[in-house]
């Protein structure tokens, strides 16, 4: 049976269904000790902000989605957290491995325009600044007919229309947070040398589609470590579980860092956390997702993104509280350390 979601007083969410955005800034945050009380004057206004910006642009999209991490949640709300928020647990299989790496708050901004985006969070980290530490930022952007930097058609089988709120909406499952979401991230380097080497036959084994034309192999004749085949993930009625995505490319020439930013949205994180087992540690064990011999997961980070009016206006009952250290999981990884697996 197709979830839906709850249909009577849903606070409204956030922009998490939106339109193919041209340019977005992925911005994950650490909360310093102490600014608890200064971050909860500061993200009920982001939508205020989101406003001012694109007044100058009205056509042009610009959204923002504030997703927040579970060791940062006690600290801000001091009531238990969300049902399925939870430090990233990240799989590790025999060959290959994801990454927990720091992060408290994500800002994913999204336009038609890098500019809307780039002012955007410029404006956010005036607010922010000597409160917060930039663990990760990255600007993506649309690559010709949405496609990755592999040259791969990316989120083909997004669901659209009122499937994708069903999708990516809590409902009366965890009626205190409904209206909310799950939003998982990864940022993936490309060995884009390796990459080319293959034929594009070889390249449409690993990936499960064809390069042109974006239709997918069939089953009888698809690789099972395929990177379709791994991710489709069916229940036992035969419901295809199902996640938004909102991946992006990006790059720099000169350092030769080339990747796809996943951002997965979903109302239970564990169907995204299901598919990165699936690709990392296989179904059965050791049948991977071999898109990862030439793609690795450098960070990764589970958010929850709150209604729209709960982010704004928070229940007076959730006083914010302060621990003696930030909480993340382990395999923590210093963003400022990172080696790319670009071009040698």
């Amino acid at each position: 049976m197709t979830r839906q979601p709850q249909t009577q007083n849903v606070p409204q969410m956030q922009n998490v269904v939106a339109p193919p955005a041209a340019a977005a800034i992925f911005l994950v945050v650490t909360v310093r000790l102490g600014a608890e009380q200064h971050l909860r004057s500061v993200l009920p206004d982001v939508a205020g902000l989101v406003r001012a910006v694109g007044f100058r642009a009205p056509d042009d999209g610009l959204t923002c989605v504030v997703g927040v991490g579970a060791g940062v949640w006690d600290r801000l709300y001091g009531t238990p957290r969300p049902a399925g928020l939870h430090p990233f647990q990240a799989p590790r299989g025999t060959v290959h491995a994801a990454v927990s790496t720091p992060g408290d708050l994500l800002f994913h901004l999204r336009a038609r325009r890098l500019d809307l985006c780039f002012e955007l969070a410029r404006q956010l980290m005036a607010r922010l600044v000597g409160h917060v530490d930039v663990a990760d930022e990255v600007y993506g952007f649309r690559y010709f007919d949405e496609r990755d930097l592999l040259g791969f058609v990316d989120g083909t089988e997004n669901p659209t229309g009122p499937a994708a709120l069903a999708t990516v909406s809590i409902g009366d499952e965890d009626p205190r947070f409904a209206g909310g979401s799950y939003v998982v991230v990864q940022k993936y380097l490309h060995d884009l040398v390796a990459w080319e080497a293959l034929p594009v036959e070889e390249q449409e084994r690993v990936i499960g589609r064809r390069k042109l034309s974006d239709i997918e192999i069939p089953d009888d004749a698809k690789a099972p470590n395929s990177h379709v085949a791994v991710n489709t993930i069916v229940d036992a009625d035969g419901t295809a579980r199902q996640i938004v995505r909102e991946n992006m490319a990006f790059g720099t020439v000169g350092s030769g860092e080339f990747g796809t930013y996943f951002v997965g949205y979903a109302a239970d994180p564990g169907v995204v956390e299901d598919m990165l087992h699936n690709m990392f540690v296989g179904d059965p064990p050791g049948n991977y997702d071999r898109i990862l011999d030439f793609s690795t997961a450098v960070t990764g980070g589970l958010f929850f993104v709150p209604a729209a009016d709960f982010l704004e206006d928070p229940p007076a009952d959730r006083a914010p509280t302060t621990t003696s250290a930030p909480e993340h999981a382990g395999d923590s990884l210093a963003i400022g350390g990172l080696i790319s697996r670009g071009p040698s």
